[in-house]
């Protein structure tokens, strides 16, 4: 009998079953190895069960790099692989195919189909002729395609230059070839189960084979004003009440580098205001006025409790998001809200054994009461308790989970999220829009995305945490919705609902009802006080005149201020309202 091996193609290699080498498993590699050492990791037979969704994971790298590219388009500019085959080899087929095939350029690229790798070989004034990997002959790219770009065919590219290109198909049928190129902004995005930690998908740039530095977890950028919430969540633990009024005034800080004077993204200031809208809206007074009412030190204990820093600077700015943090941190603080205020610490494996079979590794740690019992009703599930420390009270957990539900509804994140089961979530836009955020949960998952050029830069004036993230949750989590499903927060015992003017503060009787009415949940026995307003001990600014007072914001998205020590990546002015470029 003839000797069958997987060598000769007798049998599907085992190699092919393994996942592809992209984020989520170079991550896996990079925290095992850290576990184990690279030895054991890679000799040692380990049989790793990951946490990922394949299916969602297609889901979220789809939908970050569609808004990346659709901001790239927008540039204008045409930058392509940066490659060219010499001319020796574009003669025939043959030696432009091997001379392609040889390249080192991202072939793990699918967006509304998959991009291969060409090389230019004529252009003209309509068409411009192409050799594709892969495909045989010469195909063409029309002029139409690139109405994106300023110029013509001969202006823009040159003959032996590599590109990108895919197919666009009209019900089903083959159209033309298209030109792509790699974005030169990034971005990621990652999300997990608010319960258990599990990581369902995680996408750390636009291509893994373009770049493999995995900017869910190894970038530190600027949070912005989605660090805002936490500021919130330690003035909730500590007594005040999403009702509780804040005065939004300028404010002059002295700092060793001089006057400091932050400001609103609107240029206005609202006067006393609540809590509600002060995150609805992120109001950078308030904020600012909050934490030092209640202390710097608390909010840094709080953001050092949720994981989001190890040790927070004790600086005013930092309450507006301007020191640096991760998108992994920052899902996994959010999905404490989600769940009540439960720790969960995100994971990426499930377990791991060894080649023997025996387990070295279980994420879930939990026991499980009644597994090993027998006798267990056929119509009852084991009882399994859970040991997870608590981070934050359950009422407090709910109040910001509303208070964030109206971010969406009503706030800076309005239009952006259109979701069939309740969400939550807070944008973030840092001085300049170098880095832009959004954060958000529905009752089972929380997702976040972060979208900035490597070496920061600003994106444009019309960069948003809204316009640019918030479409990159909404595509993903539309497809987790249906899925894994959602529902209402669930509310924790011990409270009650009181109706609220949610631009004055005022108590509104249970028949009210309107548009500025919106039911706060307080706890038993705390009857909350009415008319008092905090101005965290701040004097008003001198030039007021450069404010306008008004009813409502106007802009679409939040900033962090700057213009002190401990802020990065910021222009500081001083002397003036201005606290440095706002976008």
């Amino acid at each position: 009998m003839p000797l069958r091996s997987v060598q000769n193609g007798d049998f599907t290699p085992f190699s092919a079953e393994l996942p592809p080498r992209d984020y989520f498993t170079d991550e896996i590699r990079r925290q095992l190895s850290e576990i184990y050492g690279e030895g054991e990791f890679f000799t040692g037979g380990l049989s790793v069960r990951a946490t990922i969704d394949p299916e969602m994971q297609v889901h979220a790298a789809r939908a970050l790099r569609r808004q990346l590219e659709a901001y790239d388009r927008g540039q204008g500019r045409w930058r392509g692989t940066g490659e060219r085959l010499p001319e020796e080899v574009l003669g025939t087929e043959a030696d432009w195919q091997a001379a392609l095939a040889s390249l080192r350029v991202p072939r793990d690229i699918e967006l509304d189909g998959l991009w291969f790798p060409a090389v230019v070989l004529e252009t003209g004034d309509q068409v411009m002729r192409i050799g594709i990997e892969g495909i045989d002959g010469v195909q063409e790219v029309p002029r139409s395609d690139i109405r994106w770009l300023p110029g013509d065919f001969r202006a823009t590219f040159a003959r032996g230059e590599v590109v990108h290109v895919r197919a666009v198909t009209k019900d089903g049928a083959f159209e033309n070839w298209s030109l792509r190129q790699v974005p030169e902004v990034q971005g990621a995005f990652m999300a997990m189960d608010v319960n258990t930690g599990r990581v369902i998908s995680m996408q750390g740039g636009f291509s893994y084979q373009h770049s493999v530095f995995n900017r869910a977890t190894q970038a530190m950028r600027q949070p912005g004003s989605s660090f805002k919430p936490f500021v919130y969540a330690a003035a909730l633990d500590s007594g005040y009440s999403p009702a509780t009024i804040v005065v939004d005034a300028p404010i002059e800080i002295n700092t060793p580098q001089g006057l400091w004077r932050p400001r609103n993204s609107s240029n206005k200031f609202y006067g006393p205001t609540p809590l509600r809208t002060g995150i609805e809206q992120s109001r950078n007074l308030m904020t600012i006025r909050l934490a030092q009412e209640v202390g710097m030190d608390l909010v840094a204990r709080y953001a050092e409790r949720f994981g989001v820093y190890q040790n927070m600077g004790q600086f005013l700015a930092n309450s507006l998001g301007s020191e640096e943090t991760t998108l992994f941190n920052m899902v996994a603080a959010y999905a404490m809200f989600a769940n009540g205020g439960e720790r969960v610490r995100p994971s990426l494996v499930d377990r791991v054994q060894d080649r023997f079979g025996r387990t070295v590794y279980r994420q879930d740690t939990r026991d499980c009461v009644d597994c090993r019992d027998p006798g267990i009703a056929r119509d009852r599930g084991p009882r399994i308790v859970s040991d997870r420390e608590r981070v934050m009270n359950a009422i407090t957990a709910y109040q910001l989970t509303s208070m964030m539900t109206g971010v969406v509804e009503r706030g800076t994140a309005r239009g952006a999220i259109n979701l069939p089961v309740p969400v939550a979530g807070k944008t973030g836009t840092t001085n300049d829009a170098r880095d832009v955020w959004f954060v958000g949960f529905t009752s089972n998952i929380a997702a976040g995305c972060y979208i900035g050029h490597d070496q920061p830069r600003g994106l444009g004036r019309s960069a948003y945490g809204a316009s640019l993230c918030a479409p990159v949750f909404q595509e993903f989590m539309k497809e987790a919705v249906q899925k894994y499903g959602g529902g209402p927060f669930e509310i924790p015992p011990g409270g009650h609902f009181i109706k609220i003017d949610r631009f004055t503060g005022a108590r509104l009787p249970d028949d009210a009802s309107g548009d500025y009415v919106v039911a706060e949940y307080f706890r038993d026995g705390e009857e909350p006080f009415f008319g008092v307003a905090y101005d965290g001990g701040f004097a008003m600014g001198r030039d007021l005149d450069l404010f306008a007072r008004g009813e409502g914001e106007q802009v679409r998205e939040v900033t962090t201020s700057t213009g002190q020590k401990a802020t990065v990546g910021g222009r500081a002015s001083f002397g003036s309202m201005s606290s440095g470029g706002l976008y």
